[in-house]
């Protein structure tokens, strides 16, 4: 018998630790994107409270109370260029009667604007984006990183959340879970991937990192371009071949697309996972293997298999571990760190700057084809562009010379209706704070389902 009275509540502990696991604390933030003059200078982020910009000797930032100054060393700035307040609850840009004005979302400020969470601030050469909630590690709420350097682009991120889930992602890489990752194209899935595998190799992994895009095998060769064939196995086999998968033995196997893989070779697949072992096509003997799985799709696969087109068994077997990574067009803030590390990792010339129309069309765009774009226009307007001038809008692709909506950025629900409660439903208002037409703020309402006549007293 055991005595049934308790005297005290315990914990339930269900065995899992992450030590490594930042506190994280979210906070409105303007954040430094991009230095115009100078790509290369890491983003800065800075907590807002109440925030002073204007020109300095160099970049520093002081609190005084509840307000923040930052100083940026950039001569198109007047020495007390513009402010940023909040006032019941809405964050208010103003200028501060600066000699070259300041912009958002490419339109000067000709009074008080409310700011909406992803929308780009100008000032000078300087170019910032506001966001409402934004998460960064507890006791760094001021993080300058003009010093750091990000070691691959496929981590290169402001967003300390989003940083610790990559991180995380790796470790799992000596472990031998397999991984997906999804995302839409070009977000950078094998990059991923391949520092997935380097994280093995570090840890004593020796085999191959093995690519198949699955949407690109011929349906009738998918199962012996995966798993070998033995010769005479049918007309054509001359001789024998050990696949892609054996071909990974020891190392990694990266899947890509895997939504594209027939189900006939879902069915092959999944005895590679269940049995770590190897039927080649004609062959009787299987053979052991040891690969480490990293599968990849932009594709929603619990949709596919709820349609009858991906097998749950697989889906089960392939997601030990899962990461999820967001399109270029949600993490506007990570946009220079992204350009400053593919100007290190393409060496191109430690010149390389930009002019300001330039710098604002790449923070406007909205990448469809994500960091692949973007690396592809950088090197483009590169080779285009004379060696000793800065990019400028016309070295750029024409997609990205198109003067986009000024109400193009991202607008969340909760700061647009706080935006309507501050002016009490009042549409002209509304129209003024946004620098929009009071057409375009009753569509916004209609969107996110805020109820203007409700506020109206």
């Amino acid at each position: 018998m055991y005595d049934r009275r308790v005297t005290r509540t315990l914990t339930l502990d269900d065995g899992r630790r992450d030590d490594d696991a930042p506190s994280l604390s979210r906070a409105p933030h303007l954040v430094l994107v991009l230095d115009a003059a100078n790509p290369r200078a890491r983003p800065a982020l800075a907590a807002v409270d109440e925030v002073v910009l204007g020109r300095g000797s160099r970049r520093s930032r002081t609190r005084d109370d509840a307000t923040l100054t930052i100083a940026l060393p950039d001569p198109f700035l007047s020495s007390r260029h513009a402010r940023l307040r909040r006032v019941e609850g809405a964050w208010l840009l103003e200028d501060a009667r600066s000699k070259n004005g300041t912009y958002v979302e490419g339109r000067r400020l000709d009074g008080p604007r409310a700011l909406l969470d992803g929308e780009l601030v100008t000032l000078g050469s300087h170019h910032f984006t506001f966001r409402v909630s934004f998460p960064t590690r507890d006791g760094e709420p001021d993080v300058d990183l003009s010093a750091t350097s990000a070691s691959d682009v496929a981590f290169a991120t402001l967003d300390a959340e989003a940083e610790h889930e990559l991180r995380r992602t790796v470790r799992v890489a000596l472990g031998p879970s397999p991984i997906l990752v999804t995302g839409e194209s070009g977000t950078g899935k094998e990059l991923v991937a391949r520092a997935i595998h380097a994280q093995g190799v570090s840890g004593g992994r020796r085999g191959a990192f093995v690519a198949i895009n699955c949407g690109a095998l011929a349906p009738t060769l998918v199962t012996s371009e995966l798993f070998g064939v033995k010769k005479g196995a049918f007309s054509g086999a001359t001789e024998t071949r050990a696949g892609l998968v054996r071909s990974a033995d020891g190392g990694t196997l990266f899947l890509d697309e895997i939504a594209e893989l027939p189900l006939d070779a879902q069915a092959a697949l999944l005895r590679v996972l269940q049995e770590h072992e190897v039927l080649a096509v004609g062959s009787e003997r299987p053979v052991r293997v040891d690969v480490k799985v990293v599968a990849a799709t932009h594709r929603d696969l619990e949709a596919r298999v709820r349609e009858g087109r991906f097998r749950e068994d697989l889906f089960a077997r392939i997601a030990g571990h899962r990461v999820s990574l967001r399109p270029l067009r949600q993490r506007r803030e990570d946009l220079g760190l992204l350009i400053g590390t593919l100007v290190e990792r393409h060496a191109l010339s430690a010149s390389t700057a930009f002019t300001a129309e330039a710098a604002r069309a790449l923070l406007r765009h909205d990448w469809p084809r994500n960091v692949r774009e973007l690396e592809h226009a950088l090197l483009s307007a590169r080779a285009i562009a004379p060696e000793n001038e800065r990019i400028g809008l016309d070295h750029l692709p024409p997609e990205l010379r198109e003067d986009p909506s000024p109400t193009r950025a991202a607008v969340d629900e909760a700061s647009f209706a706080q935006l309507a409660r501050t002016h009490g439903g009042n549409v002209s208002a509304i129209a003024r704070a946004l620098g929009t037409s009071r057409s375009q703020v009753r569509r916004l309402a209609q969107r996110l389902g805020v109820e203007l006549e409700a506020l109206r007293e």
